[in-house]
């Protein structure tokens, strides 16, 4: 995205973003962060089509100027907007917390599956973030009851917050991964998880700059996590629950493996947006009962 340097005089919406979007994609992101400085919704392109000839004051210009020049940087869209749409729901999200990822909602689908409508149910969402997996869940299967783990009390902050704009009842627990349900002695029907997953030195990492490191890297090959989870798992759940988990693009034989070394029966994937394997999951043995 070019940013060029400030200006003092006037411009028209279509010039402004003429100069900052060298390319379709970047004309689309330019455009949202306009509506954003305009404290206008996102989704409103349609309006700045129609005032494309509107003069766009100093102040404005600067603002906007200044979200591209971050955007260039790699500020995600969603941190300079401060919003995400999520699997039909609107997040608050910040640098306290990962962007949501259009295909993580391969997991909350799945999870979906597996969740008959109209019955109670106990599922765990660990790692939770912004509370996208945990709340998606909530307000599609709104007799769930809902757990949604993290031991960062500063996403934990921004998942309550979701929750409460979006009046979801989900229980909030800080903590290291499965300590909190085992504390409180939970049993679940389903388990879920976006854990981390990236290898200490992917050389992808520095295109991530901007979010934080401790949800994106996980050990030497990126699945201290994942095995910490898929060995510590049966303690809270009931025969027959699942654990499903997003991992890397790479990792879906490597997670299987895991599952099925720890004893999980009916292991399988789902693939993201692209086609490729991005969730693994798998049945612990006995009988699947929700409620």
């Amino acid at each position: 995205m070019n940013v060029p340097k400030p200006t003092t005089h006037s411009v028209s919406i279509h010039e402004a973003l003429t100069q900052l979007s060298p390319s379709p994609v970047l004309r689309t992101e330019a455009e949202y962060l306009l509506l954003h400085t305009l404290g206008k919704n996102i989704h409103e392109r349609a309006w700045l089509r129609a005032h494309s000839d509107d003069p766009l004051g100093p102040d404005d210009l600067q603002v906007f100027q200044g979200l591209c020049t971050q955007r260039a940087t790699g500020v995600p869209l969603a941190y300079l907007t401060g919003t995400k749409e999520f699997h039909g729901l609107s997040l608050a999200v910040d640098a306290r917390v990962l962007d949501p990822r259009p295909d993580t909602e391969a997991l909350v689908d799945w999870a979906l599956e597996l969740l008959p409508e109209h019955q109670r149910c106990k599922v765990a969402d660990l790692g939770t973030g912004s509370g996208a997996i945990a709340l998606a869940l909530a307000h599609a299967r709104p007799q769930a009851q809902i757990w949604a783990v993290d031991a960062c009390p500063d996403a934990l902050a921004v998942a309550g917050q979701n929750a409460s704009r979006l009046r979801l009842p989900v229980q909030f627990c800080q903590g290291h991964w499965l300590d909190p349900l085992v504390a409180q002695h939970v049993q679940l029907d389903l388990l879920v998880s976006n854990p981390p997953y990236i290898a200490l030195h992917d050389p992808h990492l520095p295109a991530l700059q901007h979010e934080p490191l401790k949800a994106l890297v996980s050990g030497a090959d990126g699945l201290d996590d994942i095995r910490h989870i898929v060995q510590h798992a049966p303690a809270v759940l009931k025969p027959g629950a699942w654990l499903l988990l997003e991992h890397g693009h790479e990792q879906s034989t490597a997670v299987a493996h895991l599952l099925r070394t720890a004893g999980y029966a009916h292991v399988q994937h789902r693939n993201d947006l692209a086609g490729i394997a991005r969730c693994t999951g798998g049945q612990w043995p006995g009988q699947f009962n929700v409620g």
